[in-house]
């Protein structure tokens, strides 16, 4: 493939994080490895799909999240004060949250809730990940080397007021989000110290508050003591607390996830939070799905996107085999540089430097999920690549 442009996070060409799996991680080829076996077959799952990535032609390089069972890791198991639950209450959870729960039992392993003062271990899984990923990406391009983490609010909006964490130990959401913040900068400290410059979270809760069948949910659970819009900015809040302090060369992207399960639903345009999201979020790029418009809606919302601010269009589906057409992407890539444009008073050449694409969601955001074929997730890298050459004359 031509030689790229260098060229620092965000990339017109991305992905979401998430790669299919090869046959020996499936889950019952994992179990009969003991530790040192696991992680011998993993690292050479690692090597190859980075050699995919670099041959597709993308930059934002990751291990495909083939270290984790879902997408969120192990960040939390590391908080000190956070512990398993195996048998939780059901009146715990939030009516329209289903994401540890699967034909009525609860998934092994991802439950944890706040027992007592939350504070960083020290211990990161993640700097592992990152440290092998810098020994098989060439050196030149470490700075494109993109880590995901869970959302801070991950274990709180799944939980009804009251169950996030005990009344004895932290009084308020204040007081709990002040703790949970300073236990993320730690993470991001060591993550930047070991060499990463490219940092996405993984937000599939905050389009909870633009997805209208959670709306009506909301109103009928008479344990809210606030509004959704109340709830979205401490949210909003919480994320500025972890960011605030962190350096300038560390690019953070942020990706509201709907999902890669083919049932999802999540129906919502983005209206409803687009003017905080873009306007007072410190984050410096956002990773939006937009496979759908009956269940996204249209790119309207993108007017308030700063220009200091980029946007990564989740134009191509990961849901379903089947390939995008190519002039098609391009129209709709072109139409959201529109309304960036006229947000801002600017031109559509000057908005699409602000505009890259990818799939809408990861390939595979937990071991269960395999919407296609190996082959089908490649072509669609390929898609993305070439739609970002048509556009951006060859920019990585």
């Amino acid at each position: 493939m031509t030689e790229r442009l260098h060229r620092s996070p965000p990339f017109r060409a991305e992905h979401m994080g998430s790669l299919l799996r090869p046959e020996s991680l499936h889950p019952d080829n994992k179990s009969k490895l003991d530790p040192a076996q696991l992680t011998a077959v993993e690292d050479r799952a690692i090597d190859d799909i980075v050699k995919l990535q670099l041959d597709c032609g993308l930059r934002g390089i990751g291990d495909g999240e083939f270290r984790r069972n879902v997408f969120w890791g192990t960040l939390f198991q590391n908080f000190e004060g956070m512990q398993d639950v195996t048998d939780p209450d059901p009146a715990m959870f939030r009516s329209f949250v289903a994401g540890f729960v699967k034909g009525g039992k609860l998934r092994p392993g991802t439950l944890l809730v706040c027992q007592d003062k939350l504070r960083h271990s020290g211990k990161s899984d993640y700097v592992k990940e990152l440290r092998y990923l810098q020994q098989v990406v060439p050196r030149d391009l470490w700075g494109g080397i993109k880590i995901t983490l869970p959302s801070p609010n991950w274990y709180h909006l799944q939980f009804r007021e009251g169950y996030a964490y005990p009344k004895d130990v932290y009084r308020d959401d204040q007081e709990y989000f002040r703790d949970l913040a300073a236990a993320y900068r730690t993470e991001l400290d060591l993550l930047y110290e070991a060499g990463l410059r490219n940092v996405q979270f993984d937000d599939p809760n905050l389009t909870f508050f633009c997805a209208e069948d959670t709306l009506q949910d909301w109103e009928t659970d008479k344990a809210n003591t606030r509004t959704p819009n109340e709830l979205f900015h401490s949210y909003i809040k919480l994320y500025n607390d972890v960011l605030s302090p962190r350096p300038g060369d560390l690019h953070v992207g942020i990706h509201l996830c709907r999902g890669n399960f083919r049932h999802s639903s999540r129906k919502g345009g983005y209206e409803r939070i687009a003017q905080t999201l873009f306007q007072e979020l410190d984050v410096d790029t956002y990773y939006l799905e937009y496979d759908d418009q009956t269940r996204t809606g249209g790119f309207s919302p993108l007017k308030y996107l700063p220009r200091t601010k980029n946007v990564i269009l989740g134009v191509v589906t990961s849901k379903y085999p089947e390939l995008e057409d190519k002039c098609e992407l391009k129209r709709r890539v072109f139409e959201a540089a529109e309304s960036i444009a006229e947000g801002n008073g600017t031109s559509t050449e000057e908005a699409l430097k602000q505009i890259g694409i990818s799939p809408q969601c990861g390939f595979s955001s937990t071991v269960e999920v395999r919407n296609m074929g190996y082959e089908d997730m490649v072509r669609k890298m390929r898609l993305i690549r070439e739609v970002a050459d048509d556009i951006w004359s060859g920019e990585p």
